[in-house]
């Protein structure tokens, strides 16, 4: 390779690119040695050397480079931190829900975006991320996480035959080290916090959200980590089987609270139209529609108003909340179903009961109470008289065989 330090040209990049392909130290040299970021655009956006190197994600020895390369901009360095990230670049939130968060997130708050089940919070937080940092990293909480998840700890490590202990990072330290070590803005999301014991997790991260100078732990190599303002913090909540008001006040006083539920008629209708659109062919290779939108549209809408607000006729209540974003599920799959003869394409009324069966009904019952159940079948058979063209029977007949298995367990089951 010809040129010296600071040196490296666009012109030599494109002279020595059979080299480049080949040898992932060149590259790097290349990177810390390059004039310009048109040399990087070259080599990355173009060439695409760090997904030859590094492979399809991750952060290698190429990304690094990158990342801590003078001559990058932020999306140049956005681009491989994130690179093959599918996160949809629509919003889709009400918008009031979407400057909330933003202005918490600059105002320097840590945010909770909390909601019952398929209202956009994990892509949302994405989105976020995305919007206000460089990179970001996904965390999906569980029950057995503790503050070692959150903050770091201790950790053996077998070396050989001998047994070492070393400093391990929680996924907040990690964060804040890989914002240090590249000079980036940087956003950690944990996912479903309720799934693990908030005030259990927590303790230590409360402490150094209001006293940002408190080191929360310090790596093997004497480096302290600390809060910063380059990091972000994201936590989604799912509330389908709890309030805010059963919160832990901790976690309330510290993160700004957004919830993610009332979509207007008008934007849920929208997201409908929008599933049925990206997802569905509306015209057969014989030239006839496959669905009728406008009859689709209005299962949608009426299923989620069933589920959401209760049935006017017979006085009772919403049976639960539950979002408008299982529904794309739904529009994915009949497309899939009715674009393959082997399939549902001479049936797409049976694939819609189908659909429903797979992804909504399952999904309500996870979260469902004994009551509930009963009311779910009764809702799905509603459905399925009223919409002829469409067999929900399935959908039905699967909430009535977990209710059958309730009431079994509880003794009470008659043949």
């Amino acid at each position: 390779m010809s040129s010296s330090s600071g040196e490296y040209t666009e012109d030599d990049a494109k002279e020595d690119l059979n080299v480049l392909k080949e040898v992932p130290n060149k590259v790097v040299d290349a990177i810390d040695n390059a004039t310009d970021e048109g040399v990087l655009d070259f080599l990355i956006r173009e060439q695409q050397l760090d997904t030859v190197h590094d492979g399809e994600r991750g952060i290698g020895q190429v990304r690094r480079a990158v990342l801590k390369s003078s001559v990058a901009s932020k999306d140049l360095k956005r681009l491989v931190i994130t690179r093959n990230d599918n996160t949809p670049r629509d919003v889709l939130v009400p918008d009031d829900v979407y400057r909330n968060a933003k202005t918490a997130l600059k105002a320097g708050k840590p945010v909770v975006l909390y909601g019952p089940t398929g209202t956009g919070k994990t892509t949302f937080a994405k989105q976020l991320a995305l919007e206000e940092s460089i990179g970001y990293s996904l965390n999906t909480a569980t029950p057995s996480w503790t503050a070692k998840d959150i903050i770091g700890g201790i950790g053996p490590k077998l070396s050989g035959h001998r047994l070492n202990y070393q400093t391990e990072l929680g996924c907040v330290s990690e964060a804040i080290k890989r914002s240090k070590d590249f000079a980036i803005d940087y956003t950690v999301i944990l996912d479903e916090i309720t799934r693990a014991d908030i005030s259990k997790i927590f303790g230590p991260l409360y402490t150094a959200i209001e006293n940002p100078q408190q080191e929360l732990i310090e790596t093997d190599d004497g480096e302290p980590i600390t809060l910063n303002d380059d990091v972000n913090l994201i936590c989604t909540m799912n509330m389908s089987d709890r309030t805010v008001n059963e919160l832990d006040n901790a976690i309330t006083r510290r993160f700004a609270m957004i919830e993610v539920d009332e979509y207007s008629d008008e934007s849920r209708r929208e997201l409908f139209e929008k599933f049925i659109d990206d997802h569905i062919e509306q015209v057969s290779d014989g030239g006839s529609p496959v669905f009728d939108e406008s009859d689709l549209l209005e299962l949608f809408e009426i299923d989620y108003k069933g589920i959401n607000e209760g049935n006017d006729q017979t006085s009772q209540g919403p049976i639960m909340r539950f979002g408008p974003m299982h529904y794309e599920d739904i529009a994915r799959f009949l497309g899939e179903a009715t674009s393959d003869p082997d399939l549902y394409l001479d049936n797409p009324g049976e694939a819609v009961g189908q659909a429903f069966r797979t992804y909504i009904v399952p999904r309500l019952l996870n979260s469902a109470a004994f009551p509930q159940i009963e009311r779910i079948e009764n809702h799905y058979r509603a459905l399925n008289d009223q919409f002829e063209e469409y067999n929900l029977k399935p959908a039905a007949d699967l909430a009535k065989r977990e209710l059958e298995s309730e009431q079994r367990q509880m003794g009470s089951y008659e043949q």
